[in-house]
């Protein structure tokens, strides 16, 4: 599911409890994770609930990153999987240029989360935001960024 889409999904559902049903749904959604990479130098400082967070660069021209994420919340893991839908795949500019506090809006996130997962979702945004302008530096980067 597109951003677009997603966004056209969260309109139709009128009520929130159907949206945090959509909400875990997606995080069900979420590719597999792996156990190892769940470790302290791969999680996200500033949530609440655990997330871990990986990334790789594409060495295309340009290079993309791609981001893996997983949280032990249900929620959260919903939130992690409309950012990597924002985010993976995508080169730094491309990051960057996301309007991610407007998508934020228009899923009607800000007035329904609790101040402590509106905390988390901010440091996630940070976290990859922080490795695009990594990349963005050194465009010859390969590998993996932290």
């Amino acid at each position: 599911m597109d951003l677009q889409r997603l966004v056209d999904t969260f309109e139709f559902l009128d009520n929130w409890e159907d949206r945090y049903r959509l909400l875990i749904d997606l995080g069900k959604g979420l590719p597999e994770f792996p156990e190892e990479a769940k470790t302290e130098d791969n999680r996200v400082e500033g949530c609440v609930s655990n997330v871990w967070l990986v990334s790789d660069v594409n060495a295309g021209t340009p290079p993309r990153l791609e981001f893996k994420a997983d949280s032990d919340a249900f929620i959260v893991k919903g939130l992690v999987a409309i950012l990597l839908k924002a985010y993976s795949g995508r080169t730094p500019e491309e990051i960057l240029e996301v309007d991610i506090e407007g998508l934020f809006n228009q899923l009607g996130l800000a007035q329904q989360l609790t101040p402590n997962r509106r905390d988390g979702f901010v440091a996630m945004v940070k976290e990859m935001r922080s490795r695009a302008q990594a990349l963005q530096a050194e465009p010859g980067a390969t590998g993996s960024l932290h």
